[in-house]
């Protein structure tokens, strides 16, 4: 040592490994083991007396509310997590020593480590953090995945005891029109790292096989949605289904009677919204009626989607109704209510979007709502064919299964209820 240096303080501590992410103003807790504390043999003839790095028995203590997920790289935390091993003081020493970085995660990893992820992500966190956000359930389709997410938020409404206070919550994830292998291994990778349930439709076989052997190569639970469904179908009519998905190119043909009558539905249905031109309601399927924010006009899009062509006319007091609404089939007629408070915040919420005053309309006053409320209970009354949905909790979905069942029991007279389709 020169003359004049200084004396050490404390033995030299080098940087973090390239893996480590230490946070401003922290520094390493390891000395190097390469550099030895100085002994005073080795001291340089013009210091006095020995300073504080001169006694090798001292080592600087470690700070023991230094976290430990600061100081492992991605890799090495992920599979401290998977592998249930505690984060102490082994795994805070091991990164900060010169070894040589850990290696990359193999390309087919064991269930051990299916988590682990490359270094400088930031998707890998820890499992406590990962079931405070909710489990992940992954819908996989080679369609649009309609199918798929339909048959998931139908399961999920037998858990809204659980849902509905977060107490189990979880975050659904559409991937559609999936047709690559490729594609598909790195949503069962990302399945892995998330501890996601992976719900499927692949109508390819080959692309059915694949998913499931990936899922349990890599530890992923897995369901496929569509597949007994197919094979219970091929087996009660006697032909093996094509294996060709419904987006696939050789099944884009000629447009279906069914599309264009679907379209023909939309397009009467919005000419008809609000009451607008009455002499065509006995050209409509299904007659809605109803107070200002019943819900028709969603209800009626809705309807026109599945091909139904809809109209639908507003109750308020101090109108008459339209004298066509009375001189057509009644059975085609439906009444919807709703409860006065809930109707109230809506109309609210509709009067604050249109800048309205609330002292120049009474338009979202309580009074107001009950009035037209019993008006249009009372021209139900004096209809009674008319059949009357209370809406209120109800999605537009449930309502229109109400209103579809009720219109083909009507229509085809069966002895048992049902609602019918040819293909």
């Amino acid at each position: 040592m020169m003359g004049g240096a200084k004396p050490l303080a404390a033995p030299l501590l080098l940087p973090p490994s390239p893996g480590s992410h230490l946070a401003p103003g922290t520094a390493s807790c390891a000395p190097d083991p390469s550099a030895a504390p100085l002994t005073p043999a080795a001291q340089s003839p013009d210091q006095e007396g020995p300073g504080p790095a001169q006694r090798p028995e001292e080592t600087p203590p470690r700070s023991p509310a230094l976290r430990a997920s600061s100081q492992l790289s991605q890799w090495s935390r992920a599979r401290a997590l998977r592998s249930g091993r505690r984060l102490g003081s082994e795994a805070l020493s091991a990164p900060m020593t010169k070894q040589p970085p850990p290696p990359p995660p193999p390309p087919l990893p064991e269930k051990e480590g299916s988590a682990a992820g490359e270094d400088g992500e930031d998707d890998d966190v820890c499992l406590a953090e990962r079931d405070a956000l909710g489990k992940a359930i992954y819908m996989v389709s080679d369609g649009t995945g309609w199918t798929a997410e339909h048959s998931v938020n139908a399961a999920l409404g037998q858990f809204e005891h659980c849902l509905v206070n977060r107490g189990c919550a979880v975050n659904t994830h559409l991937f559609s029109g999936i047709d690559n292998m490729d594609r598909l291994i790195e949503i069962i990778k990302q399945a892995a790292k998330e501890g996601a349930l992976v719900l499927y439709t692949l109508a390819d076989p080959s692309m059915a096989k694949a998913i499931k052997k990936a899922c349990d190569l890599w530890g992923v639970p897995s369901t496929d949605v569509l597949r007994p469904t197919v094979e219970a179908i091929a087996s009660h009519i006697g032909v093996a289904p094509s294996g060709i998905p419904r987006s696939s190119p050789s099944r884009q043909g000629h447009l279906t009677e069914d599309y264009f009558r679907r379209i023909e539905a939309i397009d009467f249905t919005i000419k008809q919204d609000d009451g607008a031109q009455p002499q065509n309601l006995n050209r409509a399927h299904i007659v809605l009626v109803g107070v200002s924010r019943s819900g028709k006009t969603p209800l009626s899009i809705y309807l026109a989607q599945k091909g139904y062509k809809v109209a639908n006319v507003p109750v308020v007091m101090g109108v008459d109704l339209p004298k066509a609404l009375f001189e057509i089939n009644q059975d085609k007629i439906f009444g919807l209510t709703i409860n006065p408070v809930v109707l109230q915040a809506i109309r609210k919420t509709r009067a604050k979007s249109l800048g309205f005053d609330g002292h120049k309309s009474n338009y979202a006053e309580m009074e107001h709502v009950r009035q037209e409320l019993n008006h249009a209970n009372h021209i139900f009354s004096q209809n009674p064919m008319w059949p009357v949905i209370e809406i209120t909790g109800k999605a537009i979905e449930e309502t229109a299964a109400v209103i579809v069942r009720i219109h083909h029991d009507r229509k085809q007279k069966c002895s048992m209820p049902r609602i019918s389709k040819r293909y």
